[in-house]
């Protein structure tokens, strides 16, 4: 099978494509025919070797994908030949066929497409558990989305909405602020123009009930400042580059909760809630909700896709499209 590969660490441009062998089929797992992959800001991590867990050389980077069943390990029930899932998995997602635990696959929703299915689980479970399980979101509260054009950031604000959640979208150009704002968010900032403390104070009045930030950097702390008194901040990873450092009396005085999410650990520790927000999400997805993809690329085009997305040119998802499907 053709597969991205990353056979020594650096940038995007180390990735190509090679022939490998299918994997074979183990027990609890279930081997897809993977019509498309989304591109991760992690995935650029693995392959710069930067992630908080190594991977050894060479390997298939990707986490997030979507197909068709092709074959069902030993005790795997809820699964057929055929079936059209999507899922997750640490790496090997950019490849013609991945193999993934039962687990990490789910069928994919009534009405949504594998282009959009394979930018699904990731980033909208994700925004989930960011805005539900660690952050206990309420209709009418002032969520601020960090990074709000990305892949979480798209995802946060496309939920947040639909849950009656009154969106300030943070980014980094009006281009990007619009995109948010056609998906439902209330306000906009340019963050790397205005003031982001005053901004969100000037919108809220008392404070932001809940930030969710993907990107860290010099951004995280000015959006703590501005969060109200006993509200939340979910840390959900670091675009912008450095992990910040933040005084801890902001926290104290304000009695504000950080809450930090890390899905890989949290899917495998917290097995119940990642199945209700599952649920959820599939409910939404009935009611008209689907990732926004900005980029479609080829596989051969791998290097090109995983460039943009480490320049955070996109608005939204890019998808590798490995089949037709």
């Amino acid at each position: 099978m053709r597969a991205a590969r990353c056979e020594e660490y650096g940038g995007p441009g180390n990735v190509v494509v090679r022939d490998i062998p299918s994997p074979e089929v183990t027990p609890g797992h279930v081997l897809v025919d993977v019509a498309a992959a989304a591109v991760n800001y992690p995935d650029l991590l693995f392959i710069a070797d930067r992630y908080q867990v190594s991977v050894p050389v060479p390997f298939t980077p990707g986490s997030e994908f979507s197909g068709r069943v092709a074959a069902v390990g030993e005790g795997v029930t809820g699964f057929s030949v055929g079936d059209l899932v999507y899922g997750s998995v640490n790496t090997g997602a950019m490849a013609e066929q991945v193999l993934a635990p039962a687990s990490s696959v789910a069928p994919v929703p009534p009405g949504l497409p594998l282009t959009e299915a394979a930018a699904f689980r990731v980033t909208y479970l994700t925004a989930y558990h960011a805005l539900v399980t660690a952050g206990g979101l309420q209709p009418g509260q002032w969520v601020v989305v960090l990074g709000a054009a990305g892949g979480v950031g798209t995802a946060t604000i496309d939920i947040a909405v639909r849950m009656g959640a009154r969106v300030i979208a943070a980014a980094s150009s009006p281009d990007r602020l619009k995109v948010c704002a056609e998906l439902g968010a209330e306000a906009g900032i340019d963050y790397t123009r205005e003031d982001l403390k005053k901004r969100i104070k000037e919108i809220t009045g008392e404070g932001a009930d809940l930030v969710i930030d993907p990107v860290g950097d010099r951004w995280a702390e000015p959006a703590l400042r501005a969060i109200r008194w006993g509200g939340t901040f979910v840390t959900v990873g670091y675009a912008g580059g450095d992990i910040p450092r933040i005084p801890l009396n902001l926290i104290l005085l304000k009695n504000i909760t950080v809450r930090g999410l890390e899905l890989r650990t949290w899917v495998a520790r917290l097995p119940e809630e990642t199945e209700r927000g599952r649920q959820a999400l599939t409910e939404l997805v009935a009611a008209g909700m689907a990732p926004a993809v900005s980029e479609v690329h080829d596989l051969d085009d791998i290097a090109t896709a995983l460039q943009r997305v480490a320049d955070r040119v996109p608005t939204g998802k890019v998808v590798i499209r490995l089949q037709q499907p």
